[in-house]
């Protein structure tokens, strides 16, 4: 049992040393959740604003210091209560510093987060990304970076994407066929949808404009569902998802099915989100015919043949530590892209984009995210290479934005990761 394991690094006095990247949102709830868990500690955090990360500490009962230096390190290492965290904002540091174990990378931005994850891996700590903003861009090649290193590269429990794939995992173990998988949408859509629109709710809500606007624009949604289908090998039955709206997770089987079975699916293998079920996540799971099928009926399951597993909750950063303590207890991944990915998240245009302009971050004023098929996704701007790119060739609002049409950012690391990912692929490929 994974608490047992915890339990003994505590009274070993070693436990699971964790760096946090991130102090918003996400990063705030992990800090204040790892405060009560056995044996593991949030060692150290970087953020741009180090003060935002000293007041998450702060807020959990523990008194951090502006320093990584090697006697915090050694402090931190002995596992004791009183060890004081530190903060600095510099997240390569905090990467490389030898007080961590495990760097957990909470920032949803593409470019900070390929830099923290080499630096991580490089220094030979355990990655879990919360950053699935990253992991569809240059998930691959962290991944085989990882592997090099002898140390587990993840995706988090608690995201959607790490929750469909437990559930997932349930149902293969059991000899179940998955056909389709999916979430619930959150927010309301709203592709247009802008840091000024959102300002006040984001105020009420705490939480950065930004963010709020890539949840209600639909690009979280999107990213989440790449991120499904390249670990799983599905793709999206349409481009977008179908989004059907519905509050029953019950009935989600008479939605997705094929159309021949009375449904709007065109193929099984698929991922799509709910309108209706949030915050829950579910599968499509199909039964032999038989005994099983039989059983499945009398334990209120349906008549299948297909049925719904739906899990109504996901605790996102609150259950990044499962992640973290995988990692490190036992080296296993949470999630992981398949060595071939089989999605793809594109950048739409929210406004007409003329030529010398330069495209804001993710959850800005200037696209949102579509997730497509690989395939078919040729040729368009990945949606984790848009932050920086320079208009070359005008876009039309509601276009999606073709590769060529933008320079990308000078200097991005994230776009030389994904330039050295394509190049590999194409390799394999002879």
């Amino acid at each position: 049992m994974l608490h047992a394991k915890l339990r003994e690094l505590e009274r070993a006095g070693t436990p699971i040393r964790v760096g946090l990247v991130g102090a918003g949102q996400m990063g705030r709830g992990f800090i204040a959740q790892v405060a009560n868990i056995p044996g593991m500690r949030v060692a150290g955090a970087a953020d741009i604003d180090p003060k935002r990360a000293a007041e998450a500490f702060k807020r959990a009962g523990q008194e951090p210091t502006y320093s990584l230096a090697k006697g915090s390190a050694k402090s931190s290492a002995n596992g004791s209560a009183d060890a004081s965290p530190a903060v600095t904002d510099d997240a390569g540091e905090l990467a490389r510093w030898e007080g961590v174990d495990v760097i957990v990378e909470a920032t949803g931005v593409p470019e900070v987060g390929a830099r923290v994850a080499v630096e991580a891996i490089e220094a030979q700590k355990h990655l879990v990304m919360l950053n699935v903003e990253t992991d569809i861009t240059v998930g691959v090649v962290l991944k085989q970076m990882a592997d090099r290193a002898g140390v587990v590269y993840t995706g988090s429990a608690g995201d959607e994407p790490g929750a469909i794939l437990e559930l997932c995992d349930f149902a293969n173990s059991l000899g179940f066929e998955v056909v389709a998988a999916g979430k619930g949408k959150n927010n309301p859509l709203d592709t247009q949808a802008t840091p000024d629109t959102l300002k006040d709710e984001a105020r009420k809500k705490a939480m950065n404009p930004k963010m709020l606007t890539s949840f209600v624009d639909g690009t979280k949604t999107m990213v989440e569902l790449c991120a499904t289908a390249n670990a799983l090998g599905f793709v999206p039955d349409t481009p977008g998802g179908h989004g059907p709206e519905e509050s029953d997770a019950n009935l989600l089987t008479e939605l997705f099915c094929l159309k021949e079975e009375g449904g709007i699916l065109s193929s099984y293998g698929t991922v799509d989100y709910v309108r209706g079920v949030a915050p829950g996540v579910f599968i499509i799971i199909r039964s032999a015919e038989g005994d099983v099928r039989e059983t499945m009926a009398y334990l209120g399951q349906g008549e299948g043949p297909n049925h719904v597993l739906y899990r109504p909750y996901h605790l996102t950063s609150l259950e990044t530590p499962i992640s973290v303590a995988r990692a490190a207890i036992y080296g296993q991944a949470t999630i992981t892209s398949l060595p071939e990915p089989s999605a793809e998240v594109t950048a739409v245009a929210k406004r007409d984009l003329k030529v010398g302009e330069r495209l804001g971050p993710i959850g800005g004023f200037d696209y949102y995210g579509f997730v497509r098929s690989k395939e078919s996704a040729r040729g368009l701007l990945p949606v984790g290479l848009a932050s920086g790119a320079c208009v070359v060739r005008e876009v039309r609002k509601g276009q999606e934005i073709e590769r060529r049409a933008v320079e990308l950012a000078e200097g991005s690391f994230v776009a030389e990761l994904r330039e050295r990912q394509d190049a590999a692929l194409a390799a394999a490929h002879g």
